[in-house]
């Protein structure tokens, strides 16, 4: 009986997918270079620049989305401020009442 040799899986950074999607996408290497180049198999290099293509969109959304996500932030921490001040009223104007018998 033979053995058989495990072979790992390889993992790449997002940052190293990129940057062969940027190239695939110049086109001033045919596929076939790139595999050479990067040693992959131009199903990945195709994968990954069609990713690459349908989130780029996402790049531009993100300011938006962290603006809205500061003022959304910004109103809770005021309205939490809010939430506080009128528990420290409450508590005093309880305990006044108490005082005065009121309560």
């Amino acid at each position: 009986m033979g053995m058989k040799t495990r072979t790992t899986r390889r993992k790449f950074s997002a940052k190293f997918k990129a940057e062969v999607a940027i190239e695939a996408l110049k086109e001033r290497e045919t596929t076939q270079d790139l595999c050479r180049r990067y040693d992959l198999h131009a199903t990945q290099i195709s994968q990954w620049k069609n990713e690459f293509l349908q989130r780029s969109a996402s790049v531009f959304e993100g300011h938006k989305e962290k603006k809205e996500n500061e003022k959304a932030e910004k109103a809770t921490d005021q309205l939490y401020s809010k939430i506080g001040k009128l528990e420290m009223e409450n508590d005093f104007l309880k305990k006044s009442l108490k005082k005065l018998g009121r309560l």
